[in-house]
C-alpha cells in the first residue's frame, strides 16, 4: 500500500466515513460491535499512515439534530486519531457529491479507495458504489465498518449487524468492490502495491 509515484503502482487512499460522535446520540447506537470495529479500523489506519497512504476523514452533516454542526457532535469519535491528510463534510449518503473529495483524490492521482467507517450498508456502501462508478478501484474493508441492527419496515424482521454486513458483501463483491478484511487488505498483493 505505498503511496509513492512509482510507475505501475496504483496509489491508494483510506476513506474513513462518518466515524463521528453524532452516532452516539442516536437511539439505535450500540457498542456491542464497537470493540472489534475499533481495533480493525485502528490497525488499518496505522498501517496506512506507516505506508504513506493518505487518510481522509468524511463527516455527515444534517440541518438539525446530532448530525448538525450546531450540535457539536460532528467530530471524530475520541479514539480515532486526529490529523487526517484531508477532511470533508457531506450532506448525502455518498462521500463524493458536492464535497470536493473526487477532485482531491484525482489531484493526488489516487486510483484505489479503501473504504471504512459507519454505517456499512448506508454511507460506506453508497460511497463504494459511487466510487466504482466514477472509475476508482474499491476495496471495501468489511471488518473496519460498523452498523447497527435494523427492523424490516414491512415484515418486522430484525436484521442483526452481522446479517446486514453479510448482505453488503453479497451485493458489492465482484460488482462495485473487492470485499476484504483488514488482514487481507494488508496482505493482498494487489493491495500491498496500491
Amino acid at each position: 500500500m505505498s503511496a509513492t509515484g512509482v510507475p505501475g503502482e496504483r496509489r491508494a487512499a483510506l476513506i474513513i466515513i462518518d466515524v463521528q460522535e453524532s452516532f452516539r446520540h442516536m437511539p439505535y447506537w450500540s457498542e456491542l460491535d464497537l470493540p472489534p470495529f475499533r481495533a480493525a479500523l485502528l490497525r488499518l489506519e496505522a498501517a496506512c499512515r506507516q505506508r504513506g497512504v493518505p487518510v481522509v476523514h468524511v463527516f455527515h452533516v444534517e440541518p438539525n439534530g446530532p448530525f448538525s454542526i450546531a450540535s457539536g457532535h460532528v467530530r471524530a469519535l475520541d479514539w480515532l486519531p486526529g490529523s487526517p491528510d484531508a477532511c470533508f463534510f457531506k450532506h448525502t449518503h455518498n462521500a463524493f457529491s458536492d464535497t470536493g473529495l473526487d477532485l482531491y483524490l484525482r489531484r493526488l492521482r489516487i486510483e484505489r479507495l479503501l473504504i471504512a467507517g459507519i454505517r456499512s450498508e448506508q454511507c460506506c456502501e453508497t460511497t463504494a458504489r459511487v466510487g466504482s462508478d466514477i472509475g476508482y478501484e474499491v476495496a471495501f474493508v468489511i471488518d473496519a465498518t460498523l452498523t447497527f441492527a435494523m427492523t424490516h419496515p414491512r415484515n418486522g424482521r430484525l436484521f442483526s449487524p452481522a446479517e446486514i454486513k453479510e448482505r453488503c458483501e453479497l451485493v458489492l463483491a465482484g460488482r462495485f468492490a473487492k470485499v476484504l478484511g483488514v488482514d487481507e487488505c494488508l496482505q493482498d498483493p494487489g493491495e500491498a502495491d496500491a
